[in-house]
C-alpha cells in the first residue's frame, strides 16, 4: 500500500520543478476524492522550496503526505536522512507556535514510533515549521517517555538546515534503508472513537488494527458474524450470537465494524449498533459527525453538522430508542441485523415492566428486555440475526438481566432460532453456565465456535495483561497479581500514591502530545469532597472525552470526574483512578458501603456489592498506556474518612507491588 502522495530519492526532488511535483500531489488527491484549491496549491510550493533549499547537500528520501490510518490524517513531510526520521509539519504563513500545532507534529511522530513497525528502534524527530516566524534557538533533547524520540522543534523556514544537522548530531546508530522502512507494518491500536471515525470512513477492521495475534483474532471474529449473516440471509433463517471477550478485547469495534459493513441500500439490507450506555452512544455519534463534516470540507464538499447526526443515527442507535420504535407498533424494524453492545445489561422483567409503567403507560407489560428485543426482529418474515456483545464482569446497573435471560427468552418463546455461541460463556465471569446447560437438551440448533471470543486486550498496545492483573487484583489473589504485575512493568506504568497533587503531575508529565487523561471514581466515592471531587456533580461525556486542553470541561483539566457509568466501552490513555470507603480492603476481604447521609453503612445485598466490584473493574481497564492509583490518607479529625477506612486498600496494593510515588 502506498502511504504517501509523492516521494522520491531527496537529489531527485531537489532537481525537480516545484510545479511538477504539485502536479503528481494533486493527481494523488483525486485519487481519494480531496480537491485541491489554490490555498493547497501555494502551500506545497512553499514547503517544496523550504526543503529543496534545505535538502541540496542531504542525501535520502523525502515522502509528501504520508498516510497515518489510525489517526485518519496525513503528515506534510516525512524525511529519511541517514540515521532519523523526520516529522515535518508546515503551518505555512504562520508566524507562531500554537500548542495545538506542537501537539499535532508531536501526534504524528508518536504514531510513528508506537505502531510503525520499522520506525519502533529509529531516532524521530517532530519538527514544526511556521514559515513567518522568527528563528528560533535550536535545542535538541529527548522525550521524557522515549529515549529515541525528540522533543519537538520549533522551527523558522530559514533554519530546516541546521535542525536536520542538530538532530543528526544529537542522535547516533546505522542509516536507515529506505526500502525496508517503507516495507514496515503499519499496526495501529485504534481508541474506540478513532476506530469508528475509521470504519464510518470505509476503512475496513484489518486496516485500523494490529498485526499480530490479537489482531488476527479480530478479523476472524468478524469474519465469523459475517458469514453468520450470510447462512441466515442464504437458507432464510434467524440466528443468534454471543462473542465474548476480555475487556478492551475489541467487541465494540467487531460490533461497529459489522453493523458498518453490513449497510447496502441498493440490496435493502441494514444493519444497526445498539447500545444502551449513553455516554458511549453520545460520544461517537458526536464525534463521527463532527468527523464527517471535516472529511467532507476536505474535498470540497459542505454538509451541515445536523445532516450529519441524522447520518449517523442510522448506524449507532440508543438500544431504548430502538425499543421504543418497536413498541409503537407490530411491524418488523427496517434492519434485518441488530448488534447489542454489552448485552448482559440488558433489563430484566422487573426492570422492564417497571420502566414501561411508569414512563410508557403500559402496566401489563410482561417481557424482559431480552425477550423483547428478540421478538422485534422474530417479526421478520424471512431472515434476521442478532449478535450480543458480551463482557464479563461488567455489570454495574440495577435491574441487569445477564447473558442468562437471552437464553432464556430464546428456551421459551423462540425454539426456531439458531444458536451460535462462544465456549467462553460458560465461564463464570458471565454468569450463564446453568442456563447454558439447558440448551444441550433443548430443540433449538446450538453451535460452539471458538472465533466468537475474543482472547487479547486491543486496548493497551504496552500491556494485554491489564485486564488479567485487575481481575487478580479484585478476587484478592495477591500472589498471582504481583507475578502478573511483575510480567508488565517496564511496558504499562501503574503507581500508587496518597497526594492528588503527584498523580495530578504525574499524569501530565507522562502523557505527550494529544493523548487524553482524566480521573475517574465510583459513583459511590461521596467522600472525595475535599479533594474537589464530587461525583454528584453531573459531567458532559462529550465535553469530558472530546474537548481539547484548553475547555474547562475536558477531561484534561483535572478537575471534572468521570465514574464507572461515564467511561465503560470508552478509554483514556492514561488515568488517575481514586479510590474511597466505598470498597475497602480488610483482613476478611473487600468490604462494600454505602454514603447516606452522613454515615457510611454497609451493603449486604449481593447483587449491590457485584456492582460495586464491577465498578472498579471497569475503573481499572480504561487506561491504554498507564495509570495511577490514588488512595487517600484519611483524616482521623473527619469520621467518615478515618484513615483506617483507607490504610488497608493502600497497604494492599503496595504489597502487591505498586510502585509508590515519591
Amino acid at each position: 500500500m502506498k502511504r504517501s502522495y509523492y516521494s522520491a530519492a531527496i537529489h531527485i526532488f531537489c532537481s525537480s520543478q516545484p510545479e511538477q511535483i504539485v502536479g503528481h500531489l494533486t493527481g494523488a488527491s483525486a485519487q481519494y476524492g480531496f480537491s485541491v484549491d489554490f490555498k493547497q496549491a501555494n502551500a506545497w510550493i512553499q514547503q517544496i522550496e523550504i526543503l529543496q533549499s534545505a535538502l541540496k547537500t542531504k542525501h535520502g528520501k523525502v515522502y509528501f503526505e504520508y498516510s497515518i490510518p489510525r489517526m485518519g490524517r496525513r503528515i506534510d513531510v516525512v524525511l529519511l536522512i541517514e540515521h532519523v526520521i523526520f516529522v515535518l509539519e508546515f503551518k505555512v504563513g504562520a508566524q507562531d507556535f500554537t500548542a495545538y500545532a506542537v501537539d499535532q507534529v508531536l501526534d504524528y511522530a508518536l504514531d510513528l514510533s508506537n505502531f510503525h513497525e520499522t520506525s519502533h528502534d529509529k531516532y524521530l524527530a517532530p519538527v514544526l515549521i511556521s514559515t513567518e516566524a522568527k528563528p528560533q534557538p535550536v535545542a535538541v533533547a529527548c522525550s521524557a517517555n522515549n529515549p529515541k524520540l525528540l522533543r519537538p522543534i520549533r522551527c523558522a523556514a530559514s533554519q530546516l538546515n541546521d535542525v536536520i544537522a542538530a538532530a543528526l548530531a544529537f542522535a547516533d546508530g546505522p542509516s536507515i534503508s529506505a526500502e525496508a522502512w517503507e516495507g514496515g507494518r503499519y499496526c495501529p491500536t485504534p481508541t474506540i472513537v478513532e476506530a469508528a471515525m475509521a470504519l464510518y470512513r470505509g476503512h475496513n477492521v484489518a486496516e485500523i488494527s494490529r498485526s499480530d495475534a490479537g489482531a488476527v483474532n479480530l478479523q476472524q471474529t468478524s469474519a465469523t458474524v459475517a458469514s453468520i449473516i450470510a447462512t441466515a440471509r442464504e437458507n432464510n433463517h434467524k440466528a443468534i450470537c454471543f462473542v465474548t471477550g476480555v475487556p478492551g478485547a475489541g467487541k465494540t469495534l467487531v460490533g461497529l465494524n459489522i453493523a458498518n459493513t453490513h449497510i447496502n441500500k441498493d440490496d435493502n439490507l441494514y444493519s444497526v449498533f445498539l447500545s444502551g450506555n449513553g455516554p458511549l452512544v453520545a460520544v461517537l455519534r458526536e464525534a463521527l459527525a463532527r468527523d464527517r463534516v471535516l472529511h467532507e470540507k476536505a474535498k470540497g464538499k459542505r454538509i451541515r453538522k445536523g445532516e450529519a447526526v441524522s447520518e449517523v443515527k442510522l448506524f449507532v442507535q440508543n438500544v431504548h430508542n430502538f425499543r421504543d420504535d418497536c413498541l409503537k407498533d407490530d411491524k418488523a424494524p427496517l434492519e434485518h441485523v441488530a448488534l447489542f453492545d454489552e448485552a448482559q445489561r440488558a433489563w430484566n422483567l422487573g426492570q422492564t415492566a417497571n420502566f414501561m409503567k411508569r414512563k410508557k403507560k403500559r402496566p401489563d407489560f410482561n417481557q424482559s428486555e431480552p425477550e423483547f428485543l428478540i421478538s422485534c426482529l422474530d417479526r421478520h418474515q424471512d431472515w434476521a440475526v442478532i449478535v450480543c456483545l458480551v463482557g464479563g464482569g461488567q455489570e454495574i446497573n440495577t435491574g441487569e438481566a445477564g447473558i442468562s435471560e437471552w437464553i432464556d427468552s430464546l428456551l421459551r418463546k423462540f425454539p426456531g432460532w439458531d444458536v451460535y455461541i462462544s465456549p467462553k460463556l460458560t465461564d463464570s465471569e458471565y454468569g450463564a453456565g446453568k442456563v447454558i446447560a439447558r440448551l444441550a437438551s433443548s430443540p433449538l440448533k446450538v453451535e460452539y465456535k471458538e472465533d466468537l471470543h475474543l482472547s487479547v486486550s486491543m486496548r493497551s498496545f504496552r500491556a494485554e495483561r491489564v485486564s488479567e492483573l485487575v481481575k487478580k487484583v479484585l478476587d484478592l489473589e495477591a500472589d498471582e497479581a504481583q507475578k502478573t504485575l511483575q510480567a508488565i512493568n517496564g511496558k504499562y506504568p501503574i503507581v500508587l500514591t496518597r497526594d492528588m497533587k503527584k498523580a495530578k503531575l504525574w499524569l501530565r508529565e507522562r502523557a505527550e502530545g494529544s493523548q487524553r487523561y482524566g480521573i475517574v471514581v465510583s459513583s459511590q466515592a461521596e467522600r472525595l469532597k475535599p479533594y474537589a471531587i464530587d461525583v454528584k456533580t453531573p459531567v458532559d461525556p462529550i465535553d469530558w472525552f472530546l474537548a481539547g486542553k484548553d475547555d474547562v470541561r475536558s477531561s484534561y483539566y483535572l478537575e471534572d470526574v468521570a465514574t464507572e457509568f461515564h467511561v465503560q466501552g470508552l478509554e483514556l490513555d492514561w488515568a488517575c483512578v481514586t479510590w474511597d470507603a466505598d470498597f475497602r480492603h480488610s483482613p476478611n476481604g473487600w468490604e462494600n458501603w454505602s454514603f447516606k447521609g452522613n454515615k457510611w453503612l454497609h451493603i449486604n445485598n449481593e447483587e449491590r456489592r457485584k456492582y460495586q466490584k464491577n465498578a472498579y473493574r471497569v475503573l481499572l481497564t480504561r487506561a491504554r498506556q498507564g495509570m495511577v492509583l490514588v488512595v487517600p490518607e484519611g483524616d482521623p479529625k473527619d469520621h467518615t474518612r478515618l484513615p483506617e477506612f483507607y490504610n488497608s486498600t493502600f497497604n494492599y496494593l503496595k504489597g502487591i507491588g505498586f510502585q509508590e510515588l515519591l
